[in-house]
């Protein structure tokens, strides 16, 4: 994806103004909540379904809510809007997203999933710089390095129960956060910024679908036997209201506001989903990680806050 591609929509720097709207600021707040136990849903499903699998079962089953939700909103799911290309794109990034972060829940704890994945803000933040022509103040680059640090600490130094495989997990993550940061961007900055978010959406998880179909082939997972009821209610949960709501109303939100001022509340996704993991699954968790943990939602913060001295771009949505 060019340089050039992306800017279409942005042909000015932009800078981040003021913050979100009371309105916008407690529907991020809902969506942080319910991405915080995200992580942990898929975590506590895997004994009974194998995590390929498990992607592709929610990406299926997420596809039918936004055909019937578009459909009662009078979306054009088959019109030729230019919107074909950036969304097999967005879909392949999307696919490929889930099955490093699903793999990576194999490996790591619900706890460390959930700091890792939520790294996807700065690098938002470095890409709205780069395509988008959003300026970075001096206090947000210092929040990326900072982000950064905290990332570091947390894979590089020795912990408990913390092996390569657990190291590779949190990596696999990571690059999960990467695709979800550029699968925002190719939202933002491509023509899928004028589609309906059902539309949008519905692109990544029907191009999903076989992409993970073909990574559980590969790696030779099945269903040894039925998932018990809250496996299957948690597949319901990350498929019904994961993918096929809040997702949407997140592609809704990228579509309305900068994407830096919408990330700017994801930061404190993490905290929910380690609290979430400690409590529910008893993830331990140490002084080093907690530091580390809090340096990234500290770096994230600062990555994401208004500069006072910055005048706001009128023609960028409040």
């Amino acid at each position: 994806m060019s340089t050039q591609a992306i800017t279409t929509n942005a042909a000015r720097p932009v800078t981040a103004g003021h913050g979100l709207p009371p309105g916008a600021i407690a529907i991020m707040l809902m969506l942080c909540v319910s991405w915080g136990f995200n992580q942990l849903a898929v975590k506590l499903a895997l004994p009974d379904v194998p995590p390929m699998l498990q992607a592709m079962i929610r990406s299926a089953g997420a596809l039918p809510v936004m055909l019937i939700v578009g459909w009662a909103r009078g979306v054009k799911f088959f019109e030729r809007d230019g919107t074909l290309l950036p969304g097999l794109v967005a879909g392949l990034m999307f696919g490929v997203e889930f099955v490093l972060i699903f793999t990576g829940l194999v490996f790591t704890s619900a706890s460390r999933a959930s700091v890792f994945l939520y790294t996807a803000p700065f690098f938002v933040a470095l890409g709205s710089h780069q395509f988008l022509g959003e300026r970075l103040s001096a206090t947000q680059w210092s929040g990326l390095a900072l982000s950064f640090a905290g990332v570091a600490l947390a894979i590089g130094v020795p912990q408990p129960n913390v092996d390569a495989k657990v190291l590779l997990g949190d990596l696999l993550v990571v690059g999960g956060g990467v695709l979800w940061a550029a699968t925002t961007l190719v939202a933002k900055g491509t023509n899928l910024r004028r589609a309906a978010p059902e539309k949008a959406l519905g692109y990544q998880a029907a191009v999903s679908v076989p992409i993970l179909a073909l990574a559980a082939w590969i790696s030779g997972e099945h269903l040894t036997h039925m998932p018990s009821a809250l496996s299957i209610s948690l597949l319901a949960y990350q498929a019904i209201w994961v993918v096929g709501c809040t997702f949407v109303i997140w592609f809704a939100m990228v579509k309305t506001y900068s994407a830096s001022k919408l990330s700017a509340f994801t930061f404190i996704t993490p905290l929910f989903g380690v609290v979430a993991a400690y409590f529910i699954m008893h993830d331990t968790l140490t002084a080093v990680f907690g530091v580390a943990a809090l340096l990234v939602v500290a770096g994230l913060y600062l990555v994401n806050k208004p500069d006072p001295k910055v005048t706001p771009d009128p023609n960028v949505p409040a």
